[in-house]
Order: structure tokens, then C-alpha cells, then sequence
């Protein structure tokens, strides 16, 4: 069987070990939970709860504000306590705090909504957006914007991401094992949504139970592909992943729908699945709790504004020999590292990693010896070594000529490096500075 791919990449210690083989577990139900406002790609929601109301499981508590936004949802019952700004992964963000009941009553609107057969695209793409759903797998985009393509742009693919390539992490992995047909069901709502004819569901070939799970529950639906993909970082990155199952490249600065392609993440397309059946919106998701700090690594279905602390206790805390540790929202690649555990999960919360602190120092960076291994490895074509050389002597323009906004951020050339020169921090740094003169420049056209 050949095995798909794409150009370039790496392949990093996978420390999938830790975690792979554990099953799904329910996570406790916190005492509080601190809901963030902001947890997705776009403008935050408005509270629309004030302090001492009484909500239900899955109650809407905040209301997308413009096209590019999302609702967020009660994902416990209980009394409003407090709204305001609490840690959470990517810095602060106004939450709604709640203090849980414990009685799980769901709210009135909870209510499934029938079968696909039943159900039109519009439809379908309404219970996307009222459900909250973003993307899970680390992006958080408002998906029903996503299954909302614009008139002149036809999707002829929809392709689920199970490569889960980032080191690690194992929820999709578990997720496809137990719950395969929750992610065919989700794929096939999302292909009546954007009213194509084909599905792929990329998943790398170390997934062995995954692969057979989910090609047992699509064997069903002649339209759906369940491809295997080859072990290599970033496999899972929309660009590449669309040129493995397809063979197409998306344009440099196009969006994947230029070469009618929608991708997704599985475990987006499982909450898809789980609204529709249930009606239940998404207010919880599956977390990896993994490294080798941690005593018992786990898989857990936790509840969306769980404080981080929490659910490391849940997993027995640190090991004895733990001094001093590393803490990881999300993987070691894409993820971002933290400075306190007192921080709440959110819809794009897939991992929480505890690494010691050799594993994870910085390597003191030497001269760049033009050796080419980032621009060989890079997935988007690129140069990186020029890239940050320019960001670096805040040259923005020149980095913005050398495609810095292509970069897909995977941290593939800083992981190469023979210098040990940290690449992507710099690249990153353009791409703030790059996006910031577009926007300044576009509101001044539009004065």
C-alpha cells in the first residue's frame, strides 16, 4: 500500500508511548469552571449572563459578534459567580466563571436534531454555528465559516486531519479508535453541508487500530477514502495534508478552498456528529495529559474552563523527582510553553505537557553556517534562514518578499538546525509586524 506525503519535513521523537494506549476517561467535573470568551480565531463572544444567574449544561452564555466568531457555551449547571479576566493559554481573556451544581441539567434547547438524511445543508451548517464548533485541532476557526465558502469558490473535497503528527499528543488517535463513527458521521454532515462527493480521512500508519476502526465504520459510504499516511512531521498541516490525499498545492497566500479543498480536524468532525445527534453544543473535549512528569499520562474528556492544575491532579500530579518542569499547552512543536498551571482549558485545549526541565532549555544559538537543511525540510517551500535573518535586523519588508506570511509555523527549521538558531520565534515576529502594516493599511483605505 503506498503511503502519502508531502515535501519536506521532520522526524522528531514521537513520545506517543506515554499515552497512546490509554483509554478515554470521563475527567472529573470541576467545583468551578472559568469559561473564556475568547477561545477561537476572530472577534470574542458578548456575555449575554450576568452575575447570579442560574445556567444550565450546554446554555449559551456568550454570542458570536460578527462573521468570524463564535458561541460559547455552559458546560456545567450552576450559579454565574463571576465575569472576568482570568489566565488562560494564550494570556488573559474575560471569563465567565460558574459555579457547578453538580446536577448536569441541560438546558432547553439541548435537543437532538434527526439524522443527516433529514437535514438540509443550511440546516446543517446552522447547528454548526449555534453549536459553537471550531476547529480542535489546535487552530480553533469557526467551522461553520469555514463550511460557508464564498459563491464563487465550489469545495470538491472534504478532508478529516487524523494524522495527529504533533509529538505526544494521542487524542485524536484514542478518539478514532473508540469513537470511529462519530468522526464518519461527522465527515458526512460536513460533505452534505458543502455538498460534495468525496471524503478523506488522512491518518499516519502508525495508528494501526485507528486506521482499521475507522475504514471498518466508512466501509459503508463508497464516497469516503480512509488514506494512509506516512510518519513525518508536519503530516497533519492543512496545506500538506491536502497534497498527500490529492495531489493539488494551494497557491502561495491562498486559502485551500482555491483548490476545492475543506479540511478539518476528526475530533471537529465528532462534535459535529455529537450536535447533531444530541443537540449538545461543545463544551467538552478530549485532552492529552502526557510526559514524563506526569504519573499516570491519560486521554480525558474534560470540561471547557477546567483549571490546568486540576486536571494534572487528576492524573496523579508530578512525580516525585520533579524540581523544576516545563508546562506545554498543546505539543512540543506548535505549542505554547506557560508560566503557571492556573489556567483554564478552552475548545482548542488537545493537549497539557509536563517535560523536565533538560529536555526543554534552549539551546544556546551559534552563526548560521548556510547549510540549507531548514529551506529542505521547510513543508511551505520556504527559505527560513533569510526569513528570520531580516526579521532580525527588523527588515519586515524584505521578510514579507521572502513569503514569511506562507509560513505555517510547525517549527520544522528550528528543530534542524545544526546552530541550534531559533528560527521560528524570529519568523513569528515578522508575520505580527507583516499583519499589522496590512491591517493598518486597509483601514486606511477604507477612510
Amino acid at each position: 500500500m503506498k503511503l502519502l506525503t508531502f515535501k519536506g519535513g521532520i522526524h522528531p521523537p514521537y513520545g506517543k508511548e506515554y499515552a497512546n494506549k490509554k483509554p478515554i476517561e470521563k475527567a472529573a467535573a470541576p467545583a468551578k469552571v472559568y469559561i473564556p470568551l475568547q477561545q477561537h480565531i476572530g472577534a470574542p463572544a458578548k456575555c449575554i449572563v450576568a452575575v447570579g444567574d442560574e445556567v444550565k449544561l450546554g446554555q449559551k452564555i456568550g454570542e458570536a459578534q460578527g462573521f468570524v466568531s463564535s458561541n460559547i457555551h455552559s458546560s456545567v449547571s450552576g450559579v454565574v459567580k463571576a465575569i472576568q479576566l482570568c489566565g488562560v493559554p494564550n494570556g488573559t481573556a474575560m471569563c465567565v466563571v460558574i459555579e457547578n451544581d453538580f446536577k448536569e441539567e441541560p438546558h432547553e434547547s439541548v435537543k437532538p436534531h434527526g439524522d443527516i438524511a433529514d437535514l438540509s445543508k443550511e440546516e446543517i451548517v446552522g447547528i454548526v454555528k449555534e453549536a459553537g464548533i471550531v476547529g480542535m485541532g489546535g487552530a480553533t476557526f469557526p467551522n461553520h465559516v469555514k463550511i460557508s465558502p464564498p459563491p464563487d469558490s465550489k469545495a470538491e473535497y472534504v478532508i478529516l486531519n487524523g494524522a495527529e503528527c504533533e509529538p505526544y499528543l494521542t487524542a485524536d488517535d484514542r478518539l478514532m479508535v473508540e469513537n470511529p463513527e462519530d468522526v464518519v458521521y461527522g465527515l458526512r454532515a460536513l460533505m452534505k453541508a458543502l455538498d460534495v462527493n468525496k471524503g478523506f480521512i488522512g491518518i499516519e500508519v502508525n495508528k494501526p487500530e485507528a486506521i482499521a476502526n475507522v475504514t471498518k465504520a466508512a466501509e459503508p459510504y463508497p464516497e469516503i477514502d480512509v488514506v494512509s499516511l506516512q510518519v513525518k512531521y508536519p503530516e497533519g498541516a492543512e496545506k500538506q495534508l491536502i497534497y498527500a490525499c490529492t495531489g493539488r498545492e494551494v497557491p502561495s497566500g491562498a486559502l485551500p478552498i482555491a483548490v476545492g479543498a475543506v479540511v478539518d480536524n476528526v475530533a471537529t468532525a465528532a462534535a459535529i456528529a455529537n450536535a447533531i445527534k444530541t443537540g449538545m453544543p461543545l463544551v467538552e473535549r478530549i485532552t492529552t495529559v502526557t510526559g514524563p512528569c506526569i504519573k499516570e499520562p491519560k486521554n480525558l474528556v474534560t470540561k471547557i474552563g477546567t483549571k490546568f492544575s486540576e486536571i494534572i491532579e487528576q492524573c496523579g500530579g508530578l512525580k516525585e523527582d520533579v524540581v523544576a518542569r516545563k508546562l506545554i499547552a498543546g505539543g512540543p512543536m506548535m505549542g505554547f510553553a506557560q508560566f503557571t498551571d492556573d489556567i483554564s482549558t478552552n475548545k482548542g485545549s488537545s493537549g497539557i505537557l509536563i517535560l523536565y526541565e533538560d529536555i526543554a532549555v534552549a539551546p544556546e544559538p551559534m552563526n548560521c553556517i548556510k547549510c540549507g537543511r531548514c529551506t529542505d525540510v521547510c513543508p511551505a517551500f520556504l527559505q527560513p534562514l533569510f526569513i528570520s535573518a531580516y526579521s532580525l535586523k527588523n527588515d519586515f519588508d524584505a521578510a514579507e518578499q521572502h513569503r514569511a506570511m506562507d509560513c505555517i509555523e510547525c517549527g520544522s527549521c528550528s528543530f534542524i538546525c545544526p546552530s541550534r538558531r531559533l528560527l521560528l520565534p524570529s519568523i513569528r515576529q515578522a508575520k505580527r509586524e507583516i499583519g499589522a502594516k496590512r491591517r493598518k493599511a486597509a483601514a486606511a483605505q477604507k477612510k
